[in-house]
């Protein structure tokens, strides 16, 4: 029986401003588990964007696509799956407001054309662009996320698709969508459910829009310096920056470290 169980947030959170984990972090996640704390990855990322980190962290625990892909010890134990139909019509839809989606699962992405939004997007995330393919992704794969490239306004896709997808809007340049009802938080329950994980105190370090569920769920929420002022009511404990050994220094607080 783990004795706490510590979800992560990924982007100015774990990572630096380079979106990397720095040693002294990568560390800590080792250290967690000698302490029989279990570290979790919690992000809006997939899978396939993080193998790297994965490795660096030896977490293999992870809550991704904002709750809608999650793997307990490398094995998936959830997935909500967004329908085909919904796809199609909400790229179609995008496509009309000349906004560009992207289509994704655990093992890739896909997008359908490339603009100013598009690279402004993927440079403020530091990911590369993704291939053109859209409609053969949608035809042979699983979607569990789609982003949609748009610096908004953010109610023309929210009202017109509000009975089918959840957006969460993380960058300046894009929303992330995924099923509905689907979160960090939905997430987690799913992994502690499936996982039987039931009872164990747990904490959580974030600092984005998509945050505020899991942050809101947790025994112990924790926010960085950097994150929105709007997310830091949420907090328990607000640590210092990411880039301020922010992470340790909230272990440190509560005692996992």
């Amino acid at each position: 029986m783990y004795k706490g169980i510590a979800f992560f947030d990924l982007d100015h959170t774990l990572y630096n401003e380079q979106t990397r984990v720095d040693p002294e972090v990568a560390d800590a996640m080792h250290q967690l588990k000698a302490n029989n704390v279990l570290p979790v990855i919690s992000t809006g990322r997939n899978l396939f964007e993080i193998p790297n980190t994965m490795k660096q962290t030896g977490i293999d625990t992870v809550v991704s696509a904002n709750g809608s892909y999650v793997i307990f010890e490398g094995k998936p134990v959830y997935k909500a799956l967004i329908d085909k139909q919904i796809v199609e019509d909400f790229v179609e839809f995008a496509k009309s407001n000349h906004e560009a989606t992207t289509v994704m699962n655990s093992t890739g992405a896909k997008i359908n054309f490339i603009n100013d939004i598009v690279r402004g997007n993927y440079k403020f995330i530091n990911s590369r662009m993704p291939n053109l393919g859209v409609e053969d992704f949608i035809k042979k794969q699983e979607v569990v996320m789609m982003l949609i490239n748009t610096k908004g306004p953010d109610d023309h896709y929210i009202n017109h698709f509000k009975d089918s997808l959840t957006f969460f809007r993380n960058t300046p340049f894009s929303m992330d969508i995924v099923h509905i009802g689907s979160s960090k938080k939905k997430g987690i329950q799913e992994l502690i459910a499936n996982a039987k994980l039931d009872g164990i105190p747990t904490y959580a370090f974030g600092d984005g829009n998509n945050d505020i569920p899991m942050l809101d769920f947790v025994d112990h929420p924790v926010v960085m310096e950097n994150g929105l002022p709007h997310v830091k009511e949420y907090a328990e404990y607000i640590t210092t920056k990411n880039t301020d050994h922010g992470i340790v220094n909230g272990l440190k607080h509560f005692n996992l470290l």
